[in-house]
């Protein structure tokens, strides 16, 4: 019937072909594989609800700047209908200085002017003349509180007939 060439041929060529099966499904059912196809889909379900937050606040600060245009329109009405008061309520002499908003962008209504160039505060205080101690000095801020000894040695100088300090202690 069969030769056996063609009965180890077709022994070997089964063995093959399971091992390549085996291998395939071995690899597949493997516990790194399963982990891989894991990560793999919690990646892809971080990325979509990464997506879906941007959208989100893109969303939000769209609302945002349509709700602050119908704010800022709504002040410039109110500010235009308290001008139209203030010059129909009013007599031409005591008329307050309220003129209508023009159309457009508050922001570059503001009256204040910008600021001067301001310098860092200083964490010393600067001399005011050269001969002045520094607030760096040792000395600075400390009075020079006179002993007892140099206060009678300086009235002894204005009134000549007190005698000085010794010749009172040795009397004594």
């Amino acid at each position: 019937m069969y030769s056996l060439e063609v009965l180890i041929l077709a022994i070997v060529s089964a063995l093959l072909v399971g091992a390549v099966v085996g291998l395939l499904t071995s690899r597949r059912m493997s516990p790194d594989t399963r982990r891989q196809r894991d990560l793999e889909r919690s990646l892809e379900r971080l990325s979509q609800q990464q997506e879906e937050y941007q959208h989100d606040v893109e969303e939000h600060f769209a609302d945002t700047a349509k709700l602050l245009n119908k704010l800022s329109e709504s002040y410039r009405d109110v500010h235009n209908h308290l001008a139209a008061g203030a010059n129909k309520l009013t007599d031409a002499n005591t008329q307050a200085a309220l003129q209508p908003l023009p159309e457009g962008n508050l922001a570059r209504l503001s009256s204040e002017p910008e600021p001067a160039q301001v310098q860092q505060p200083l964490d010393y205080a600067p001399k005011t003349s050269p001969h002045e101690t520094g607030t760096l000095n040792e000395e600075f801020g400390l009075e020079k509180v006179p002993s007892p000894e140099a206060e009678v040695a300086e009235l002894g100088e204005l009134i000549p007939d007190v005698p000085p300090l010794e010749e009172v202690s040795q009397r004594s």
